[in-house]
């Protein structure tokens, strides 16, 4: 594939629009970022605060520590801190320069201030919106579909951006329909180092930190450190254990950032530090080490594509099968390894359920991570699964719109009983 090519060009754009930082779990940022622009607008500090989030909004921010807010939880901390403390021009790290006075400013105005939530259906899967208040004056900020897109802003009934909401569609990004697994490993072959060193250089320094931190500290579980006494020290258990600590320092507080993908930092850090653990294994190299990132991760932003940001099916199975493609990329695969392992690993554990953002997220990391590195096993000895084998279906193509059918569609119903449990116990 040339630079000249329109998928090349496309295929650039995409990374540098999805492996972007952020500290702390993406959704609970996304919501101190509405927060704080909204206090932005609004010029002053509010005296009350009404949040409007979407089912899957409340489900991913209900159990997931906010960072820089000495261990707080939930919809309300996350809108404090980003309202007190948070810097909006720096999106998902909005709050990542907090100071300890601003952190006991942030209990403070919690203890004070009166914060109501409402669960909020506008058909989107996504959709936070923060109203702030402050005696006859008041603003409003919408973000809608994916975590930056901000698409409403009001002062004082007076409308200074709006955005149209069209369902589920991502205007303002590149088409994401131009990814199919046959372009991805043309691209993954033929990019020009350069062109992705930036991107991928810092996913790669910003998630082995916060796997080095995880592994270091207690957060959580602790699944990466249990793997690692339970099973050993080969490449494959620390693949799936520097992945799992790297989410169970994210899930639990940890304030080092990530690079995330799809809107993810649990599906960053899945499909890329197993890869970074076999090119160490394997002393792959600088370029093979990046070309194997770049296959990892359009892969995984590729099954994403179907599913959609938010859903009940757990985004850590596509990143772990992404996770695979890389590895059996640095093992010396072709394209037939790498399309038979993805399908043999979404056989394996497509259907575990996204119960939101909480620490068991890294034990299903290392089982996704588990299953993508089964997935070439299986094809290095002869094995897959065949068409009619469940949802799997003729073509890696077909299996990967089948996996989109069922976690946008399939598992709706699913998502709104989970919601139903998470808001009511």
């Amino acid at each position: 594939m040339t630079k000249d090519n329109e998928k090349y060009q496309a295929y650039v754009q995409i990374l540098n629009e999805e492996l972007i930082p952020a500290m702390g779990c993406t959704e609970p940022i996304a919501l101190a970022y509405a927060a704080a622009k909204a206090r932005e607008v609004l010029g002053c500090l509010p005296d009350r605060v009404c949040i409007g989030a979407s089912g899957s909004i409340i489900k991913n921010i209900k159990s997931v520590i906010v960072p820089n807010t000495n261990h707080l939880k939930g919809i309300p901390a996350a809108a404090a801190a980003g309202i007190v403390a948070g810097n909006a021009e720096k999106e998902l790290e909005v709050i990542s320069e907090v100071t300890e006075e601003e952190t006991k400013e942030i209990a403070e105005f919690l203890e004070h201030t009166e914060i109501t939530v409402e669960h909020i259906n506008n058909g989107c899967v996504f959709d936070i919106i923060v109203e702030v208040f402050h005696g006859e004056d008041k603003a409003k900020v919408r973000i809608a579909n994916y975590h930056t897109n901000i698409v409403r802003i009001e002062k004082n009934g007076e409308i200074l951006l709006n955005v149209p909401v069209a369902g589920e569609s991502e205007e303002g990004l590149t088409d994401r329909s131009l990814l199919d697994m046959k372009s991805i490993w043309d691209f993954a072959n033929t990019v020009d180092i350069e062109d992705i060193r930036e991107v991928i250089g810092r996913q790669i320094e910003y998630n082995s930190a916060i796997a080095d931190e995880g592994l270091k500290g207690n957060y959580g579980a602790n699944i990466g450190s249990v793997l690692l006494d339970t099973y050993g020290n080969d490449v494959r258990t620390r693949a799936k254990a520097r992945a799992a600590a790297g989410s169970d320092a994210r899930m639990n507080g940890c304030e080092l950032p990530v690079v995330i993908n799809a809107g993810s930092g649990n599906q960053g850090m899945t499909c890329s530090l197993p890869v970074l653990e076999y090119a160490d294994e394997l002393q792959s190299g600088e370029e093979k080490t990046y070309r194997a990132l770049v296959l990892s991760n359009l892969v995984a932003i590729h099954q994403k594509t179907g599913i959609g940001r938010l859903s009940a099916y757990c985004g850590a199975v596509s990143a772990g099968a992404a996770a695979g493609a890389g590895i059996a990329y640095l093992c010396g695969g072709g394209y037939e390894e790498v399309i038979h392992t993805v399908v043999n690993a979404l056989a394996i554990v497509s259907g575990m359920v996204c119960d939101g953002a909480k620490a068991s997220c890294a034990a299903k990391i290392a089982s996704s991570v588990d299953a993508g590195i089964l997935g070439y096993n299986m094809y290095l000895r002869g094995q897959q699964f065949y068409a009619g084998d469940g949802i799997v279906t003729k073509g890696v193509e077909a299996t990967i719109q089948n996996i989109g059918r069922l976690g946008k569609d399939g598992m709706k119903e699913t998502n709104e009983e989970i919601i139903k449990m998470m808001i009511s116990d």
